[in-house]
């Protein structure tokens, strides 16, 4: 795997789609003499899906390594960055933002990927250490980053808790026009804000989609509308710079419904709509691979796995070869 460039690593899926094997010496070109033409835009697609989306590891699976370690098993299991915690026990603490983010992105960028997103604890622009998350990210070319979650005060009505939101993401928009950021909010599912996608447009209504938007969430999106997101996606795409991936199912355990995180394919999130969307509506942006099925406590950023290494490394790794054979095949 540490021989073979990402954009072989990408081909290598598409050919396993297609039932067939690849050599890590044959080019792009040559892969397509071996198909029949019917299948050849799998290559096509895939071919330029390298300078398309990007594809990070969401690094609180990592936090039980440092950033050298974190880097080097990022590259060695094929992703093109790492989406960075920079937030209370994460990867970078916020406090440190100015000499640690640095370190960091130093570590990803020798290893030969490149951190294109950052997950913070940021609300607003007076909080501490937003303004210093804020330009060190930018000052090393970072430009997207991911907000805080709101919860909705459930002393005033919906209609105030959207005014006042739509107000705090203003705040935050103006504090983004400073630094030359994005800022995303993720849909999360359950009692937050922006569960339900609706509230999220009405938040963001009046406000520049280049400074302030979503991280759009798919899995999360299909938990609080099974049959419904692909329409209300639709208000958000001018917003939607960065995405997460994800999936799981509704099981039954002790007489109660919940949410059962598992590998990519293995749940119920309409992944192909999904993509065709993406491919449909232009949406190319960076996306942060999550894995938050059982990992040994990975999934949760515990610091000491319960696993082995090779054990994370080999279910990462099949989710990431699934999630580049739909990349791969819808050309993104």
């Amino acid at each position: 795997m540490e021989n073979i460039s990402r954009k072989k690593f990408i081909a290598t899926t598409a050919m396993a789609a297609a039932g067939l094997t690849l050599g890590v010496k044959a080019s792009g070109k040559e892969l397509l003499t071996h198909l029949p033409e019917n299948r050849r835009h799998i290559i096509d697609n895939s071919l330029s899906a390298a300078d398309k989306i990007k594809v990070s590891i969401f690094s609180k699976h990592l936090h039980w390594l440092n950033y050298t370690d974190m880097a080097n098993l990022a590259a060695r299991m094929g992703f093109d960055g790492v989406d960075l915690t920079v937030r209370p026990d994460g990867h970078v603490l916020p406090q440190n933002v100015a000499t640690d983010l640095p370190k960091a992105v130093a570590a990803v960028e020798k290893a030969g990927l490149k951190v294109y997103t950052i997950v913070t604890n940021i609300k607003s622009p007076d909080e501490p250490y937003a303004r210093d998350i804020l330009k060190a990210a930018s000052a090393l070319g970072i430009k997207y980053y991911r907000t805080a979650w709101f919860d909705y005060n459930k002393s005033i009505t919906i209609l105030e808790n959207l005014k006042a939101v739509n107000k705090q993401f203003a705040a935050l928009a103006q504090l983004n026009t400073e630094y030359g950021m994005h800022g995303a909010y993720q849909n999360h599912s359950g009692e937050l804000f922006g569960a339900s996608v609706w509230d999220l447009w009405l938040g963001l209504e009046g406000l520049d989609p280049n400074l302030i938007g979503c991280q759009y969430d798919i899995r999360h999106a299909t938990t609080e509308g099974a049959d419904t997101w692909a329409t209300s996606m639709q208000l958000l795409v001018p917003n939607i710079k960065t995405i997460n991936v994800k999936d799981f199912y509704w099981d039954k355990k002790d007489g109660k419904w919940q949410v059962k995180s598992v590998p990519l394919g293995e749940g119920m999130v309409d992944f192909k709509k999904y993509f065709g969307i993406l491919k449909q509506q232009g949406i190319g942006g960076p996306m942060s691979l999550h894995c938050e099925y059982d990992l040994g406590g990975a999934q949760d950023g515990a610091k000491k796995l319960t696993i082995s290494k090779e054990a994370f490394t080999t279910a990462v790794q099949k989710d990431l070869l699934t999630l580049r054979k739909w990349l791969a095949y819808n050309g993104l």
